[in-house]
């Protein structure tokens, strides 16, 4: 049986990501759209509280919930409904455009759920010293002991090339940690699975 969660996290979304505020955003229409090339039966749902409205509240803030159904599997996602700073908007000042947004950006990290890009939230649930450190770590240039372990884990120059215009480097040095740990574990369960 194929793994899609594989399929979906083996696709490289960098070019599609856009910076705000010092997150990285991926387009939910892209990422839809890549999700339903690849999987065409995939659906999603807008979860409506009981009053058929499509976000939740306490009576302080609000969240919305979505849902993202690939091969049978569903992953939900719970997402604040937040202003342009990342924080939440009190319930009174909640507007549909403000909770439209919300919905988007929840069903594309419920697509994330799948594998489509995951690896672009890693450490933004961090408490925020910790997640500046992992930021650092993200800008960070591999180590040379991670450069000579991927050069060991793939002797074909083929490979080597494409790995190269997957992480948009010239050369393995040029990779940051965060990149470089990735290629390791992606060359680990490659050799893996040709065993």
């Amino acid at each position: 049986m194929e793994n899609y969660f594989k399929a979906l996290n083996d696709i490289n979304v960098n070019d599609k990501t856009e910076k705000k505020n010092g997150l990285t955003y991926l387009s939910w229409a892209w990422a839809w759209g890549e999700l339903k090339k690849m999987f065409p039966d995939s659906t999603y749902t807008v979860y409506e509280n009981n009053e058929g409205w499509n976000y939740f509240t306490d009576g302080k803030t609000c969240w919305v919930k979505t849902g993202v159904t690939v091969n049978g599997i569903e992953h939900i996602e719970y997402l604040p409904v937040m202003d342009f700073k990342n924080k939440s908007i009190s319930a009174e000042n909640v507007t549909s455009f403000d909770v439209n947004k919300a919905i988007q950006r929840s069903l594309t990290k419920a697509v994330a759920r799948h594998g489509l890009g995951l690896y672009i939230y890693a450490g933004e649930d961090l408490p925020e010293e910790e997640a500046k450190v992992q930021e650092e770590a993200n800008h960070k240039l591999a180590t040379t002991e991670q450069v000579e372990e991927i050069l060991k884990l793939t002797p074909d120059e083929k490979t080597r090339k494409a790995m190269l215009g997957y992480y948009g480097v010239a050369k393995f040095e040029d990779m940051t940690e965060a990149q470089a740990k990735h290629a390791i574990a992606r060359r680990k369960e490659s050799t893996k699975e040709a065993k």
